[in-house]
C-alpha cells in the first residue's frame, strides 16, 4: 500500500472508532429540526441508476471453438459487442 493510502486508512480507521464509541445525548436530540408535512411534500425522490433500456441484454452460455474465440479477443476490447452486432445482422 502506498504511503498517502496507509495514512488515510489510518486516520479514518481511528476516527471511526471515535465515531463508534459516541453515544448521543438527549441535548443533541434538540439541535434537530422537527420534520414537517411541508418539508416532506417538497421533497424529490430521485431513483438512483442507470436507466432501463428498451433492449436489454441476457447472458447467456455459448460454445465456439477456441479459435474462432481466439479470432474475436484479437480483435481488442470490445470484442463482445461487434461479436453482437455481427449476429444481429445474420
Amino acid at each position: 500500500m502506498s504511503e498517502k493510502k496507509t495514512e488515510l486508512a489510518h486516520s479514518l480507521g481511528s476516527a471511526l472508532k471515535r465515531v463508534d464509541a459516541h453515544r448521543v445525548a438527549d441535548a443533541e436530540y434538540e439541535e434537530l429540526p422537527e420534520v414537517t408535512e411541508e418539508m416532506l411534500s417538497r421533497a424529490v425522490i430521485k431513483k438512483a441508476g442507470r436507466p432501463v433500456s428498451r433492449n436489454p441484454k441476457l447472458q447467456v452460455t455459448i460454445r465456439l471453438p477456441a479459435d474462432v474465440l481466439a479470432r474475436w479477443k484479437a480483435t481488442g476490447p470490445g470484442w463482445q459487442t461487434r461479436m453482437a452486432k455481427r449476429l444481429e445482422q445474420q
